[in-house]
C-alpha cells in the first residue's frame, strides 16, 4: 500500500471514530474516574473505568467510556482506547500505555490484535499533535493508579515530549 493510501487510511479511521464513537459516555458503575486537560490546545476529557476480577484474581478493565471535547486526534484516539483496551487486565492496559507513547516516538508498533491503534502512528508526523493523540492514554493511567474513585482535578501531559 502506498504512503498516500496509508495516510488516506489513517485520517478516515480517525474520523470514523470522532464522528461516531463507540465509548462515549459513563461507565456503570464508576470504579475509576480521572479528568485530563491539554492546557496547549483545549482538549479535555473525563474518562469513567468499570473494573472486575476475574478467575484467575487479576483486575480487568470492564469498561472504558468517556466524554469530552477536543479534536478528532484527541476523541478518536479515546475511543480507539477503550476498544483495545476493554476485557485487557489492568497491568497489560498499563503496558500499552507505555507501548503509545513509544508509538508516538517512532519507537513501537502494535502486534496485529491491536493494529487500529496504529492508525495513530500518523499523528507522530506532526510533533505538536502528540498530545492530543496521548491525553486519554495520560488519563487513563492516571485513573488506573489511583486507589479508589473518583478524584477531583485534573491530569495534564502539558510536560510530555
Amino acid at each position: 500500500m502506498s504512503i498516500d493510501n496509508l495516510r488516506t487510511l489513517y485520517q478516515q479511521v480517525i474520523l470514523e471514530h470522532y464522528k461516531k464513537p463507540r465509548h462515549r459516555g459513563r461507565t456503570q458503575p464508576v470504579d475509576r474516574q480521572q479528568r485530563g486537560h491539554n492546557p496547549s490546545c483545549g482538549d479535555t476529557i473525563d474518562l469513567t473505568v468499570a473494573l472486575e476480577t476475574n478467575q484467575q484474581g487479576e483486575t480487568i478493565i470492564k469498561d472504558i467510556q468517556f466524554e469530552g471535547e477536543g479534536c478528532a486526534i484527541a476523541m478518536a484516539s479515546a475511543d480507539l482506547m477503550a476498544d483495545a483496551l476493554r476485557g485487557q487486565p489492568v497491568s497489560r492496559a498499563l503496558q500499552m500505555v507505555e507501548q503509545f507513547q513509544a508509538m508516538m516516538k517512532g519507537q513501537f508498533e502494535f502486534p496485529p490484535e491491536f493494529r487500529k491503534l496504529n492508525v495513530m502512528r500518523g499523528v507522530a508526523q506532526f510533533p505538536v499533535r502528540i498530545k492530543c493523540a496521548t491525553l486519554t492514554w495520560h488519563t487513563l493511567r492516571a485513573a488506573l493508579q489511583q486507589d479508589q474513585a473518583p478524584v477531583n482535578g485534573f491530569v495534564s501531559n502539558e510536560e510530555e515530549q
